[in-house]
């Protein structure tokens, strides 16, 4: 049996607000003797909206009622109601992700749009987002090799690195194509953001609110951001202006990387050559792109077309399938239903040893800090498969020891593993913890980094618990 559902997407980004429609096929492959298993065998898109600019009252503020004003005239345009809608995601990215209303924002946009995946996508997990939505993952596992992503938007460039199809490091700069910002007809300048007029006195170039925007000196601005972006993928050396142009943190040195893919709306200038009017949009992203093109980023590496460019992060649409767990699960109390639970998952590489287990879960928990507030989220493993005793505690103990900051909160742990452990490994953390912390671990359920997870309440006598994988759709 197959049911068609629609689908939304909602990206809004430092620059663009943009949306897109899909119909997802969802189809029960099990057979008529089995539990169900309900997949994702289908996914079209079948209505794209127009580019906005995103609207703001102040250079802190975003403008909501604007912003809810585009969604609406483009569901009009695709004629689509809300209560058409079954899923989707709303997603706040960028350097609009730090305006003081933005989590407003979004609350607001999600009661008008539906019961949605609802996230400010810090930019770590942007980088995952954007990277999946340019193919680069795909790239990486057809080529089996590091491939890394540079989404260069409106007020950041965010950086994923791919090998195998998993999501390896993650970066993000202070780099984008609207942090000076010229008017289109008088070529005045009005914007500056901080880093960036450092960054041009640090080349010998003085740079004002209020002058005619020289096409030289901009040249030798972009070119220079192209320069730091070269050292952010290890092609040039880095250099203590690469350590003031961090948004929060850099990917590691010393990756063979391979291959790189261009998103984001500066892409478009990386990838093509029109560059007849270089402040049409009244900022540098035309002039940025065409540096980037001319670097050792497209020298040094291989480039690869990006599936999608401007769009990469616009998500495709919030999709989801329907997963019955394993039937040896551990949950020491019924704290369901529990949604919209970001996933966290390790590499097998991250899985090669215990010690690498608690280490990485330390690392890659900080990908969703947002302005240093801890989130709760779901650790996915590939566990082992018929581990002995002491590996059980020892895997148990690493997992503990990979999330302090969430245990002193007093989060439950909550686990998703691949393999059948979920019950011995549940029951074995949480008597570790001397049941200080409520613990929930399932098992025979796949989910990638950029997923979230609904958890339902347990069914056949608390032997299984339904689980939601809502998955980012993406070409890839």
């Amino acid at each position: 049996m197959q049911e068609k559902i629609l689908s939304v997407g909602i990206d809004i980004g430092t620059s663009t607000t943009q949306l897109v429609f899909s119909h997802i096929t969802i189809e029960n492959t099990a057979s008529s003797f089995s539990v169900p298993r309900i997949k994702i065998v289908d996914k079209e898109i079948i209505y794209r909206s127009n580019i906005h600019f995103t609207p703001l009252v102040t250079q802190t503020k975003i403008d909501g009622n604007k912003v809810r004003e585009i969604i609406e005239l483009e569901y009009k345009r695709a004629k689509v109601t809300p209560k058409d809608v079954k899923t989707g995601a709303v997603i706040i990215t960028g350097e609009t992700a730090r305006k003081e209303n933005a989590n407003e924002v979004l609350q607001n946009l999600s009661g008008f749009a539906g019961d949605f995946v609802v996230a400010t996508a810090g930019p770590d997990l942007e980088s995952i987002i954007a990277g999946r939505g340019a193919g680069a993952d795909k790239i990486s596992y057809e080529e089996n090799a590091y491939v890394v992503n540079i989404d260069v938007g409106g007020g950041t460039s965010n950086i994923v690195l791919f090998k195998n199809g998993e999501t390896i490091d993650t970066g993000c700069l202070d780099i984008g194509g609207r942090l000076i910002k010229i008017d289109p007809e008088t070529k005045k300048i009005h914007y500056i953001y901080s880093k960036v007029k450092k960054l041009a006195e640090s080349i010998g170039i003085q740079i004002e609110i209020g002058q005619i925007a020289d096409l030289v000196k901009i040249r030798k601005i972009a070119k220079a951001m192209a320069q730091i972006l070269e050292e952010a993928v290890s092609v040039k050396t880095r250099t203590t202006m690469y350590e003031e142009i961090l948004t929060n943190k850099g990917i590691k040195d010393g990756y063979n990387i391979k291959y790189i893919t261009f998103s984001g709306g500066v892409a478009d200038y990386v990838y093509k050559d029109d560059y007849a009017d270089p402040f049409k949009y009244g900022d540098i992203g035309i002039i940025l792109g065409e540096e980037i093109s001319r670097s050792n980023l497209v020298r040094k590496l291989t480039v690869k077309a990006a599936t999608e460019t401007i769009r990469a992060t616009v998500v495709g649409a919030g999709s989801h399938t329907t997963d019955i767990s394993g039937s040896t699960i551990t949950y020491t109390e019924d704290i369901f239903p529990m949604k919209n639970l970001p996933i966290l998952k390790l590499s097998n590489e991250d899985e090669l040893n215990f010690k690498n287990v608690e280490d990485k879960i330390k690392e890659k928990i900080k990908w969703f800090d947002l302005e240093n507030e801890k989130q709760q989220v779901a650790v996915a493993i590939k566990g082992l498969k018929s581990p002995s005793f002491n590996e059980v505690q020892r895997l148990a103990t690493a997992v503990i020891n990979g999330m302090p900051e969430l245990l002193k909160r007093h989060y439950p742990i909550i686990l998703i593993v691949e393999n059948d452990i979920a019950k011995v490994l549940g029951q074995t953390i949480y008597h570790l913890l001397n049941k200080s912390n409520d613990v929930v671990c399932i098992d025979n359920i796949k989910v990638q980094n950029g997923d979230y997870i609904d958890i339902g309440k347990p069914l056949v006598n608390g032997k299984v618990v339904p689980v939601v994988i809502k998955t980012l759709v993406f070409n890839s």
